[in-house]
């Protein structure tokens, strides 16, 4: 059988909010514009679609403007992010190693398209994972993206860690199960399957992943 371990990105993998701030910062600089991103305001961003990062940002330009400005602005992070990084969560090479022995691995984010080929670029991350999709380049939101990766890849059972609850959302609506990374952004329904670090992810994943056999 193909099991499958998704991940979010951001709150999970790694935490890039004061790299993505302070680049975004100095694309609007660039632009000379009267807006100022700061590290606080990326986590009120977490999990949204671009478009709505968009129009919370860029809240004075009409919708179409703001939706550009953006894309400006992502491009330049991407360009940051690559020779920059972010903070990677400890253990996560070698965890990852130890879950790819036995399952597939992909990441599933809201994120423009070149965010994750960021991350695999600048910390050498790229080897791990199978597969990846993205609201940037599908147009679709998380759970949608969900389905169309196990569809595509023809998994048959998969689990999908994330930290806040538009993951635990986007993971249900799909018809998979959870697991919450509590040292993320964010908080889900008590109960929830979780992980206090991510080096405690193989055993709950494989538990959950065996169980529903």
């Amino acid at each position: 059988m193909k099991t499958a371990v998704l991940f979010d990105l951001d709150g999970t993998l790694w935490d890039s909010s004061a790299q993505v701030a302070a680049s975004w910062d100095a694309a609007i600089r660039d632009m000379d514009l009267p807006y100022h991103v700061t590290q606080e305001m990326m986590y009120g961003f977490m999990g949204r679609t671009m478009n709505e990062i968009a129009y919370m940002l860029f809240d004075k330009e009409p919708k179409d403007r703001a939706v550009e400005l953006l894309r400006i602005c992502t491009d330049y992070e991407n360009k940051y992010l690559e020779n920059h990084g972010g903070v990677l969560y400890d253990g996560l090479a070698e965890t990852l190693s130890e879950l790819k022995k036995d399952h597939f691995l992909a990441v599933i984010s809201n994120c423009q398209e070149g965010y994750i080929e960021a991350f695999y670029r600048f910390h050498d991350m790229g080897k791990y994972f199978d597969d990846l999709e993205n609201n940037g380049r599908t147009g679709l939101g998380k759970a949608d993206n969900i389905k169309l990766l196990i569809e595509r890849n023809k998994i048959e059972r998969a689990v999908y860690v994330g930290d806040i609850m538009g993951d635990y959302e986007s993971a249900t609506a799909a018809g998979i199960p959870f697991i919450h990374a509590a040292y993320g952004f964010g908080t889900v329904p008590e109960g929830t399957p979780k992980i206090d670090r991510f080096t405690d992810l193989p055993a709950v994943a494989n538990r959950i992943l065996t169980s529903a056999l």
